[in-house]
C-alpha cells in the first residue's frame, strides 16, 4: 500500500543567541586598553519553505524534532560572533501549520514565500557596551536571548480546483486518467484508489484546472467508515465538486441513494461541503442498452432540486468527458479562488523585551523565593567570581524593588532566600 502520509507533529526550536563576550584589550605599548568583548551572533531561525517535488508528509513520519543552529560567542577585539545556520523544512504545498496545543492556524503554505516559524534568539551584549565612567573594567556580558519552541502540527490539505467524489468503483480514476494526463490505478473492484491523485486538465492555451481524484468515500466516512475519513479533508480546498455516480447501478446500488448518503457524509463532515457548488455527473451511460433512460432522468431531477448542475458520460469510451470538462471549466470562472486559511495563532516575539512585572514572590515553608523571566536574564549576565558584578547585581535587584518587596512579605534578618539561583540568608 502506497505510504500517504497527511499529517504529522513536530516540535521545533529556533537556535540561541551568542553569548557576548568579556575581554580587554591587549597590546604592546598601550595601557589600560579597556574592554573589547564582541557581542554573540544571532541564532539560527527555523524556516518551511514550499517545495513542488513533495506529495506527502512521508519525511516527518520518523523525525520529530528540528533545531536550528546557536549563534557563536563574541570575540575579542570587539568581534561579533558568527551567525548560527537557519534551518529550512520543506513541506508540500497546501501544508497548513497549526499550533499543537490550540488547533489554531500559523500559516497556510500555499505560496512559494518562505516562511519564518521560530526566529532565532538575539546575540548578547559583550562587555564593551558596559564600560561608564565609573565602571571601567566590566567583567561581566549578556548572554543570548534564547531560542523560541514551538510543537506544530502539520496537516496537508491539497491544492485542486475541482474534487471528483463518489462511492468507490464509479469511475472516478477512470475519469481523471481520460481528462488528464494523471495514471491512477484502474481496476474493478473497491477502493482502488488508496491515495489522492492530482491531475492537470487543459482546456485551452494557458487555461486550465488541478482535478483531484479523492479516495472512495462511504456511508459512515466522516465518522471512520472506509477511506473517506481519512481523505475529506482534501475537499476542503475545492471549488467545485463532481459527483459521480454509477447510472447503470452496475455495482447493483441505486445512484440516487448514493447521491442521498455522500451528500450526507459531506454534511456531517463540513457545513461548507454542504453548500459547495457540484455537478451531478451520471457516468457509464454506455451501459444502457434499450431506450429506457428513466433512471438518467431520475439523477438530472434530482439534481435540479438539490440546485446542481447536472452531466452525462462514459469514462470508460470518452464519451461525454471532454463536454464535461468544458462545463466544468465554464463553472469555475464564475466561482472564487481555492481557499487560503488566514493566519490565527500569534505567537509571542523571540526578542520582546522583559520588565520587573515578569518576577514572582512566594513563600514555601521558612523560605522566600523571588523567580521569574528577568531575574532569570540577569543572572545569566553576571560573573559571580567577579566583586564588580556581584555589585552590578545588586544595584539591579534594589532598583527593582526586590528586596523592598521581601520586607513587605514579613522577611527578617536570617530568614533563607532564594533568588533565580542563589540561595542566601537575608540580611538587612
Amino acid at each position: 500500500m502506497p505510504q500517504f502520509i497527511d499529517t504529522a507533529k513536530i516540535w521545533i526550536q529556533s537556535g540561541k543567541g551568542g553569548d557576548g563576550k568579556v575581554s580587554f584589550h591587549r597590546e604592546k605599548y598601550v595601557a589600560s586598553g579597556g574592554p573589547d568583548g564582541g557581542d554573540g551572533g544571532r541564532g539560527g531561525s527555523v524556516i518551511f519553505q514550499v517545495d513542488d517535488n513533495l506529495s506527502t508528509l512521508m519525511d516527518f513520519r520518523y523525525k520529530r524534532k528540528y533545531k536550528a543552529e546557536p549563534g557563536e560567542q563574541g570575540g575579542s577585539k570587539r568581534c561579533t560572533g558568527k551567525d548560527g545556520k537557519n534551518l529550512v523544512i520543506r513541506v508540500p504545498r497546501g501544508t497548513i501549520l497549526r499550533d499543537a496545543q490550540s488547533g489554531q492556524v500559523i500559516k497556510d503554505l500555499s505560496d512559494s514565500e518562505p516562511f519564518v516559524a521560530a526566529k532565532g534568539g538575539r546575540g548578547g551584549w559583550g562587555n564593551v557596551h558596559f564600560a561608564t565612567p565609573t565602571r571601567q573594567t566590566p567583567r561581566f556580558a549578556k548572554p543570548g536571548m534564547p531560542g523560541k519552541e514551538l510543537e506544530i502540527r502539520l496537516e496537508l490539505k491539497l491544492l485542486a480546483d475541482v474534487g471528483l467524489v463518489g462511492f468507490p468503483n464509479v469511475g472516478k480514476s477512470t475519469l481523471l486518467s481520460m481528462a488528464s494526463a494523471a495514471r491512477p490505478k484502474i481496476a474493478n473492484y473497491h477502493f482502488t484508489t488508496l491515495v489522492p491523485n492530482l491531475g492537470v486538465v487543459r482546456i485551452g492555451d494557458g487555461e486550465s484546472f488541478v482535478m483531484a481524484d479523492i479516495p472512495g468515500i462511504i456511508e459512515g466516512a466522516s465518522e471512520g467508515a472506509g477511506l473517506g475519513h481519512d481523505f475529506l479533508r482534501h475537499i476542503d480546498r475545492c471549488r467545485l465538486l463532481l459527483h459521480v455516480v454509477d447510472a447503470a447501478g452496475s455495482e447493483g446500488r441505486d445512484p440516487i441513494d448514493d447521491l442521498n448518503k455522500i451528500n450526507d457524509e459531506l454534511a456531517q463532515y463540513s457545513m461548507d461541503l454542504e453548500k459547495r457548488p457540484q455537478i451531478v455527473v451520471a457516468n457509464k451511460i454506455d451501459l444502457f442498452y434499450d431506450d429506457d433512460h428513466s433512471k438518467l432522468d431520475e439523477i438530472r431531477q434530482w439534481a435540479e432540486d438539490h440546485g446542481f448542475a447536472y452531466a452525462e458520460m462514459s469514462a470508460a469510451t470518452n464519451q461525454g468527458v471532454r463536454e464535461l470538462m468544458n462545463m466544468t471549466w465554464h463553472a469555475l470562472e464564475e466561482l472564487p479562488p481555492v481557499l487560503v486559511y488566514e493566519p490565527e495563532f500569534v505567537p509571542e516575539p523571540v526578542d520582546k523585551p522583559v520588565t520587573e512585572e515578569s518576577i514572582t514572590y512566594r513563600r514555601m515553608n521558612e523560605y522566600y523565593i523571588v523567580e521569574g523571566e528577568w531575574i532569570d536574564r540577569l543572572f545569566a549576565s553576571i560573573n559571580f567570581d567577579d566583586y564588580e558584578s556581584r555589585q552590578y547585581l545588586d544595584r539591579r535587584l534594589r532598583g527593582a524593588g526586590v528586596f523592598d518587596k521581601l520586607e513587605e512579605m514579613g522577611i527578617k534578618d536570617g530568614d533563607p532566600v532564594v533568588i533565580g539561583e542563589m540561595e542566601f540568608e537575608y540580611e538587612r
